[in-house]
């Protein structure tokens, strides 16, 4: 049976967005190559694209969703901005890329838009926006808490809310607490600094030291949370899969009014020692149907960091399921 050829030109408007197309030594192009088995070339402002029907449609779509990314300010692209486009190409997807890039929910403090970067991100932000409750449940690099700290500082600098509190559980992980040195609060700091770098990023350190001293900024131990009502307020719960069932009762049932929750966590990582069942595990279920509550699922494919990290996701998946069946 013959394979039927064919060749498509894109053109493209201007010359600097050729050049981000390609990438240095022509890198994106060549994995777009190697992954559709097609011959790219350009002449002036054209792209050739050769090679099987097939897969010169999904090169060509690529192609067009790398450059709806330039125009909406994603530059230079990265090796995951490539392999995301080059997934919703071999999944027949025919999302929006520009819609998904366009918006910008925050600006750190040096100046940097943060945007999402993935179907999964933008679904995600949207229902933080739509929700009073949002739980982000996928694995580590889906960018589930940075995201969250981003709308929470956007929410502040908005005047929308007067506090963001962030919060995780202090559950150890094969090290004693008793055994570190300092007080509690330096024995806990551990556990919560990655809250305090998503922070120092959009604040600056100077800024942050500030509203924490004012009160408008909390990072603190779940256990914190116990007996407080917290009105006014863009509260995150991180590693969640690591609370007990009381605990996330206890947690949720804090909400006050005029306040956002978002809980993040992966439920293939949980900490807590043998027998003891996960809080998140279980509210998932129990609040799968309440209004206004909402839930995101990530994948490996909402990955946003090295793609070994997407690979080692997809290889632990695959082990797991042959081990269960």
């Amino acid at each position: 049976m013959k394979v039927s050829q064919l060749d498509k030109i894109i053109s493209v408007d201007r010359i600097d967005n050729l050049i981000t197309l390609f990438g240095s030594f022509d890198e994106n192009v060549k994995t777009i190559e190697k992954e559709f088995s097609v011959r790219i070339s350009n002449r002036d402002a054209d792209i050739k694209i050769s090679g099987n029907e097939e897969d010169v449609f999904k090169a060509t779509n690529t192609i067009e969703n790398l450059i709806s990314m330039i125009n909406t300010g994603n530059s230079p692209l990265s090796e995951q901005n490539v392999r995301y486009c080059i997934s919703l190409a071999n999944e027949g997807s025919n999302a929006n890329i520009k819609e998904l890039f366009g918006d910008c929910i925050c600006v750190t403090s040096k100046g940097k838009p943060v945007k999402p970067k993935t179907i999964g991100q933008r679904k995600y932000c949207d229902a933080i926006k739509k929700n009073t409750i949002t739980f982000g449940v996928g694995p580590a690099g889906t960018g589930k808490t940075y995201l969250a700290v981003a709308l929470a500082v956007t929410a502040f600098r908005a005047k929308q809310i007067n506090r963001i509190i962030l919060t995780r559980p202090a559950v150890e992980a094969g090290e004693k607490l008793g055994f570190l040195p300092g007080d509690l609060q330096s024995k806990v700091d551990p556990y919560l600094r990655p809250l305090y770098d998503a922070l120092f990023d959009m604040l600056g350190a100077e800024a942050y030291q500030r509203y924490v001293e004012r009160g408008n900024i909390e990072v603190a131990p779940l256990a914190y949370m116990r007996g407080r009502t917290l009105d006014d307020s863009f509260i995150i719960l991180d590693e969640a899969q690591n609370t007990t069932s009381e605990q996330m009762k206890m947690f949720l049932t804090r909400l006050g009014f005029n306040s956002k929750m978002v809980i993040t966590g992966d439920i293939t990582q949980i900490d807590l020692p043998g027998g003891v069942k996960s809080g998140l595990k279980n509210v998932l279920e129990i609040l799968k149907n309440v209004d206004d509550i909402a839930q995101i699922r990530f994948t490996e494919k909402d990955v946003v960091r090295h793609k070994l990290v997407q690979d080692i996701i997809k290889a632990y998946e695959k082990y797991e399921g042959v081990r269960h069946k």
